[in-house]
């Protein structure tokens, strides 16, 4: 009897101890692949259930939070954007009908107190509430607020962040939208032309024009292949890629002697960096643009899907290399089938701003608990070294001399040094422009690095993007940026 007993506490206990395993393998260390699955909407659900965690902005905006429906076991719990179109693309939106994107989307973990999965198993047995933890971003209203006002529904974006930090002070795009009306509007705004749940300054891939001058001088210095004082021919037309490039129709319009590489690229002039960029070859091009970070997904807090490569594209939307047939000379200044995303551009002109040190974009400094404490902090992360700290310099006097005497005289601030480099590519068949601007602020010890893109306008980059790129410096810097 004693012996059958055992065999019976022997079957049991194997039992037992396979529930255990197929139990744990669901909840615990297959639980994000359940969730992930769309005819799963048990953890939609149950996210209802739960209090989100707020995301604010840095000075203690609140840029979501929750809301309160019925009592008791009909509690739900929804979401609310205090401030409507500010940041929509960045803060984003986390409904159940509809999915979820932005900041909302990439730390849903964190905002639906989901951060652990045995530490939420122990909640339930204990029967104690989950409740999910607040983003503190890095975001400022005020300077937001401005760059959206400066855009003044003209399609394009900005992006200003600290070079020293990485830490993203201002993202805007237009069109935006109002994440509250995402529930009854989506439909609506899924198929819209004008694309309002496009992040601009992240998706967009715009052809650069002048400002890539700036990374191709950085692969002119940085190689040892010239200094700021090479003279090169600014003769119009010049052969560049076999075929005529002319100064003609760019900022830089005209036909120049012998010039050094500052006064071309204060001037803008096409023909001079064209051959640069031909002489220094596919290669060394490739490699600068790989060390800014073109050819690969930004590397911020954002969902991956939200994010584009910058690099030049081939026909079928491909990424192409040095091994491709490409115009180098033409993609050294901002042509041929490049395209960017503004927020790539804002990293080459803070690359540059930091003594050629590519720090990390982020747009969350913390991530605190209900009780106010910090469980995880995003500080300043360093990806490379792109240039030696002496290229970085001369760079930066280069383009000093661009705002001080050059095509963004409209950049200048009293006082206060702004480094900077206009962009004007023509778009839709030579009608309109792409109008850009690079910068940081204040030269020498920058606090402030900001790409300004405006889409279709009749200005260039230094009529348009520039006068709004100096605005938002100012602002930044007045309010500690």
């Amino acid at each position: 009897m004693n012996r059958q007993i055992t065999q019976l506490f022997g079957v049991v206990l194997v039992l037992f101890t396979l529930l255990v395993v197929f139990t744990s393998r669901w909840t615990v260390f297959e639980a994000k692949s359940l969730q992930n699955q769309t005819a799963n909407r048990r953890p939609l659900l149950e996210q209802l259930q739960i209090p989100r965690g707020f995301i604010y902005a840095d000075d203690g905006t609140k840029l979501a939070v929750d809301t309160k429906s019925g009592k008791g076991p009909t509690l739900r719990y929804g979401r609310r954007y205090p401030t409507n179109n500010l940041f929509s693309h960045t803060v984003g939106y986390s409904f159940i009908s509809h999915g979820s994107a932005g900041l909302e989307k990439q730390y849903n973990d964190d905002l639906a107190g989901n951060t652990n999965e045995f530490s939420s198993i122990l909640d339930e047995l204990s029967g104690q509430k989950k409740v999910g933890n607040d983003l503190h971003t890095t975001l400022d209203p005020a300077a937001q607020r401005l760059a959206l006002q400066l855009l003044a529904g003209r399609p394009g974006a900005i992006v200003a962040l600290d070079p020293r930090t990485g830490a993203v002070r201002v993202m805007a795009s237009v069109p935006d939208y109002n994440p509250n009306n995402v529930p009854s509007q989506f439909k609506q705004l899924n198929s819209d032309k004008a694309a309002p749940l496009f992040n601009r300054a992240t998706q967009g891939g715009y052809p650069p024009g002048s400002s890539m001058k700036v990374v191709t001088a950085v692969a002119a210095l940085d190689s040892g292949r010239y200094t700021p004082n090479s003279i090169v021919s600014g003769k119009s037309p010049k052969i560049v890629g076999g075929v005529p490039l002319s100064n003609c129709c760019t900022e830089g319009s005209g036909n120049y002697g012998p010039l050094s590489l500052t006064e071309a690229l204060a001037k803008s002039v096409n023909t001079v960096w064209g051959e640069v960029g031909e002489k220094l070859g596919k290669k060394t091009m490739f490699e600068y643009m790989n060390r800014f970070g073109f050819d690969s997904k930004p590397q911020i807090d954002l969902p991956s899907g939200e994010l584009v490569p910058s690099g030049v594209y081939g026909s079928h939307g491909q990424l192409l290399g040095p091994s491709d047939a490409i115009d180098i000379g033409r993609v050294a200044i901002g042509q041929e089938r490049l395209r960017v995303a503004p927020l790539q551009m804002a990293e080459v002109a803070a690359a540059v701003a930091d003594g050629g040190k590519l720090m990390k974009p982020r747009l969350v400094d913390r991530v605190e608990n209900p009780d106010g404490q910090t469980v995880d902090t995003r500080g300043p992360v360093e990806v490379q070294q792109v240039m030696k700290p002496s290229t970085a310099a001369a760079v930066t006097g280069m383009m000093e001399q661009v705002v001080k005497a050059g095509t963004a005289t409209a950049a200048q601030i009293p006082g206060i040094t702004v480094a900077g480099k206009t962009g004007t590519a023509e778009v839709a068949n030579g009608t309109s422009n792409q109008a850009w601007f690079i910068a940081f602020a204040p030269v020498p010890n920058p606090r402030i690095a900001i790409a300004v893109t405006v889409e279709r306008t009749q200005g260039e980059g230094g009529t348009v993007a520039a006068p709004i790129a100096k605005q938002i410096i100012q602002q930044l810097l007045k309010g500690g940026g």
